[in-house]
């Protein structure tokens, strides 16, 4: 995914009270390495990172103190995602492994072995039963995250997948990547439904809204494009980054987005309309996050830094 180097974890904390003045950073020297993922839990208490460095941090989103780090895997994390349940994590790495985490006890449960080469995409269901990963050997699955076992698998890309996300009624899986298109898959049959074509570059992240009504994708074209996943039609698209945009997330009626142009902005989905774009980082930003409660986001840089923002500072 061409996303390497190092770095100092540094946490910048903004309360609601100076979200709009200059705050000071809380340092943490954890991971030295860059931040692929990032992840609120479903409560919004803590914050997960995926990091180069073989490694999930685990953040209190209040105060961006260490809760634990995570280790087992055999290669960079590359995404990160907490069950509905808030009681698990899933983690996808270079590897080619899917690792399930107790939260509370920092302990893996499970290992999931199925795909033939790294993994850069993880979901779980609304339901939190099934658990979708995306692969560089060019294929997408569904997995039982009591069991691991693959309940199905989907073929059809022509290169690296690198993002997969579930529906929000739990009945299609999107996928995305190095082939520049995005597909729909039916989670009961594993059969194609629709491919988008549009983009221009390797798309690196999709995500519904939470109606189900909207399906935006962003990639290395800088462009963010909103679909109708019911008709595969082109709603809009987003321009606005100088470069790749990495990472997208729904948080409302708005949209976030972090890119290589070293900035996140904040989207009027419904609009279609930039509201506003934050100060520039010192490298590239990979990843942003928000919190299910609304209360804060958080971004993730090449240069190991997160920071963690007060909603109020959008």
């Amino acid at each position: 995914m061409k996303r390497f180097t190092t770095g100092v974890l540094v946490v910048l904390l903004v309360t609601p009270a100076i979200a709009d003045q200059k705050a000071m950073p809380i340092e943490i020297e954890a991971h030295r390495a860059d931040i692929f993922s990032l992840a609120f839990s479903p409560d919004g208490k803590l914050l997960a990172s995926a990091c180069k460095d073989k490694t999930i941090g685990l953040w209190d989103a209040d105060t961006g103190k260490e809760v634990r780090q995570l280790k087992g895997h055999g290669g960079d994390v590359l995404r990160v995602a907490f069950s509905p349940d808030g009681k698990q994590l899933a983690s996808g790495a270079g590897d080619n492994m899917i690792r399930l985490w107790n939260v509370e006890t920092g302990e893996c449960e499970r290992t999931i072995k199925g795909h033939g080469s790294w993994i850069a995409g993880i979901a779980y269901s609304p339901d939190g039963r099934w658990i979708a990963s995306a692969s560089a050997d060019k294929t997408a699955a569904v997995w039982d995250r009591e069991t691991g076992e693959r309940r199905c698998q989907f073929k059809g890309h022509t290169a690296e997948v690198y993002t997969v996300v579930f529906h929000p009624d739990g009945k299609m899986v999107a996928s995305a990547g190095k082939d520049k298109t995005v597909r729909l898959w039916s989670v009961e049959t594993g059969e194609l439904i629709r491919t988008l074509n549009g983009h221009d570059g390797e798309v690196y992240t999709l995500a519904f809204n939470a109606s189900g009504d909207i399906l935006a994708s962003c990639a290395s074209d800088g462009v963010i494009r909103l679909w109708n996943p019911a008709t595969g039609e082109l709603i809009r698209k987003l321009p606005g980054h100088k470069s790749a945009a990495y990472t997208i997330v729904f948080d409302g009626p708005e949209l976030l987005s972090s890119s290589a142009d070293r900035t996140v902005k904040i989207w009027d989905a419904a609009k279609g309309k930039e509201m506003r774009t934050l100060p520039p980082e010192k490298n590239e930003v990979y990843a942003v996050a928000s919190s299910p409660d609304g209360k804060r986001f958080a971004s993730g840089s090449r240069s190991g830094v997160i920071r963690i923002y007060a909603a109020r500072s959008r």
